[in-house]
């Protein structure tokens, strides 16, 4: 959902050492004629840079050395299992260099775990290396902790102290935990205004946040931060560009994290995250990007926006990207209670169909060889639900699920990079749910910078189909500015599709609150991101109840 014909130029960036190895990587795909996704994959497989070993090991920096707050961009933590959490934290005394303030050298970080916010009573301990390779974050993948519990964590380097964050780790596998209270977020291009809706977030009662994409805007921010329209600071011209490069991703990372109700939601409650495209580019499919730029060197591109941002997000090591692939597709639990299967509808998809311009459906885009998943992911999620024990089995991703038209004619246009550009994909995916005899299925999606509330129809162009789950779309934190609370197309949009129970304009995010009878959603939405400090309202609520599947009105 941006403009395109942009500017693609590599020379003007300035590039860290490992944008140094995927530049030779790029020159040498096309020095050997390496002209297949399959060749560049396998080039580039090589370009991880993993931190060294031994003798030619980076020199420890002593961090009694460091005389500037490295904690500039916060703490973290992330994808809680029964007896562990993920904890995040990146050094950076100066975030906004390329190395953070701390050069080429390693920092040892303390960090701990307590049952109190006092840090009085100390679960666990112990020290973590900040690895320049990594940009000096610090991901701890701390185990042995109680199910269920709730836990408060910092790190230490030098006589510097972290603030503090709070988590929780997941009930045990087979506990009939009652409930559970999730927030969705999703959206948040820093230039369109302030993080309004994660300050209210981190002030409200959810165990766990889901971050279902576009946490990160390749589009360059000028030195008012755009919409913010900054008259207490000046940002660097280093934002003011598109990122290509890793040191590009990087520091762009090192912005928005910098931004204090971000970390504030970050401290508050663990997150899952998954990315869409912005993180690397907007609207690439797999390996082939926006643009008319060769997949070999896209894939560069890819690997250097992937590695950016497993070093600044909650995520095990897992999910850290070979080269220009990455695992993000996951499962996590909640007792019986919940299944999420979260995925990725970027890396494995086909191309947009038709140009990637809305379209009605056609030859090209229902080619039942087209994807969104991927084969092996789609076989992973279907597996899944047919494993799955869980009352609720819940589905973080992307793109609208839903049928979405554009107008009320027969031969409506809709959108071709969402589901709707993939109705093959679609198809198995529903067959799949009942096959597997999901009955209480709900899709949690971003992308589209507006709230709905969908029920997903067994025939979404019959409304008196059977209803087969329900699809809550969350609203964006900033991308698209102010918003309005009902669209101009909001007429159209209800009529052409039955099944659209809401829809809202407005910034904000949704809360649902699950438990054995059924699942509440809240759609949280502010008046304004452009100036800060609006409050938080409601803006409408439903209920779908288990076992029959449908949004009512709460």
């Amino acid at each position: 959902m941006a403009p395109t014909g942009r500017h693609r130029a590599l020379a003007e960036h300035a590039f860290s050492p490992h944008d140094a190895v995927l530049r030779a990587a790029a020159r040498h795909l096309g020095r050997r004629r390496f002209l297949t996704v399959t060749a560049a994959t396998a080039a580039l497989a090589f370009t991880t840079n993993l931190p060294a070993r031994g003798a030619v090991a980076a020199p420890r920096l002593e961090a009694a050395r460091i005389n500037k707050d490295p904690f500039t961009l916060g703490v973290a933590s992330g994808d809680p299992l029964p007896d562990s959490v993920v904890l995040w934290t990146r050094l950076a005394p100066e975030p906004f260099e390329a190395d953070g303030g701390l050069g080429e050298q390693r920092v040892t970080v303390e960090w701990e775990v307590a049952e109190d916010e006092y840090f009085a009573l100390v679960a666990q301990r112990g020290t973590a290396e900040a690895h320049p390779e990594y940009a000096h974050s610090v991901h701890v993948d701390v185990r042995g902790l109680e199910p269920g519990t709730s836990y408060y964590y910092r790190f230490r380097t030098g006589s510097w102290i972290s603030p503090a964050g709070r988590t929780l780790t997941a009930p045990e596998a087979g506990d009939g935990t009652s409930t559970l209270r999730l927030a969705a977020v999703a959206c948040q291009a820093y230039q369109d205004g302030y993080y309004t809706p994660l300050r209210h977030l981190a002030e409200d009662d959810v165990d766990v946040v889901f971050h279902l994409g576009d946490y990160l805007y390749e589009y360059a921010v000028n030195s008012v931060g755009g919409e913010r329209r900054y008259t207490d600071r000046t940002l660097p011209d280093v934002f003011n560009r598109e990122t290509m490069t890793l040191a590009d991703y990087r520091l762009r990372y090192s912005l928005y994290k910098s931004d204090p109700d971000l970390k504030a939601a970050h401290a508050a409650h663990p997150f899952v995250v998954a990315w869409d495209d912005h993180e690397t580019e907007n609207n690439y499919a797999g390996s082939i990007p926006e643009n008319g730029v060769p997949p070999q060197e896209f894939l560069v591109r890819r690997a250097a926006a992937y590695r950016a941002y497993w070093e600044n997000q909650p995520l095990r090591a897992a999910q850290l990207p070979q080269g220009p692939d990455a695992q993000l597709y996951r499962r996590l639990h909640w007792g019986t209670l919940a299944q999420f299967d979260i995925l990725d509808t970027r890396q494995y998809r086909s191309d947009q169909a038709y140009a990637d311009r809305p379209h009605p459906p056609g030859p090209e885009s229902d080619d039942p060889a087209r994807t969104m998943t991927g084969d092996a992911q789609e076989r992973w999620l279907i597996d899944g639900w047919r494993a799955s024990n869980a009352l609720w089995n819940v589905m973080p991703q992307q793109v609208c699920f839903s049928q979405r038209k554009f107008d009320v004619t027969a031969d409506a246009s809709m959108s071709m990079d969402a589901w709707d550009g993939y109705r093959a994909s679609r198809d198995r995916i529903v067959a799949g749910a009942k096959a597997a005899g999901v009955d209480n299925w709900m899709v949690l999606t971003g992308d589209v910078h507006v709230a709905y509330a969908f029920d997903i129809k067994e025939d979404f162009d019959d409304p008196q189909s059977k209803t087969l789950g329900t699809e809550i779309t969350s609203t964006s934190v900033a991308s698209g500015k102010d918003g309005v609370e009902k669209p101009a197309n909001w007429d159209t949009y209800m009529k052409a599709n039955p099944h659209l129970k809401f829809y809202n304009g407005k910034r904000g995010y949704v809360r649902v609150a699950f438990d054995q009878e059924a699942a509440r959603i809240d759609f949280r939405t502010v008046s304004a991101v452009t100036t800060p400090g609006a409050p938080v309202t409601t803006a409408a609520s439903f209920v779908t109840e288990a076992g029959s599947p449908g949004l009512k009105p709460a």
